[in-house]
């Protein structure tokens, strides 16, 4: 009797724009669920926009329920500033899913290209238009919304890893 589906969500991080990806997990069949960005307000103080960012995967997570989360590791920017507030952000990202006790999982930027691509130098292009085709009927109107997909799809290959090495189990 294999297991039921998994509802799966991806996280983009972003101060200004974190996209998110809900899929299910099926086996080896994917499937759509919903995608969408929460984006802050730039005037705000960086404290209302982290709330902002809390608020929204908050209710995001409260409403579809998924049953584990992963989030993708940003690149380090040049600008210490802008590399500090976006740490920050990804924090509250990390944080959500975690104070409702999901599993998340992190994946870097490459490693998701890879899964979704099968190169892990795929450009922003060639991720979107893999997404589309392993997600038939998903319609996705934003580029942070599909690398939150992307995301979802990546953890969905290596999930049984991830909780492998989560149970203590060390390769040989």
């Amino acid at each position: 009797m294999s297991p039921g589906p998994v509802l799966l969500l991806g996280l983009d991080p972003g101060l200004q724009h974190t996209g998110w990806g809900l899929i299910e997990s099926h086996g080896s069949r994917l499937r759509h669920v919903a995608d969408g960005v929460v984006s802050t307000e730039a005037d705000l103080p960086l404290a209302e926009r982290l709330c902002q960012i809390h608020r929204a995967l908050t209710e995001l997570l409260e409403r579809h329920r998924p049953h584990e989360a992963a989030v993708e590791h940003t690149y380090v920017n040049k600008n210490p500033g802008a590399a500090l507030k976006l740490g920050q952000a990804r924090g509250v990202v990390l944080l959500a899913p975690a104070l409702l006790g999901l599993v998340v999982a992190e994946y870097q930027a490459m490693e998701v290209k890879r899964a979704v691509v099968g190169t892990g130098h795929a450009d922003k292009v060639q991720v979107q238009d893999m997404v589309r085709r392993l997600l038939p009927g998903a319609v996705i109107r934003r580029a942070d919304a599909a690398d939150a997909l992307a995301v979802a799809i990546c953890h969905a290959h290596h999930r049984a890893t991830h909780r492998a090495l989560a149970k203590g189990y060390v390769p040989a």
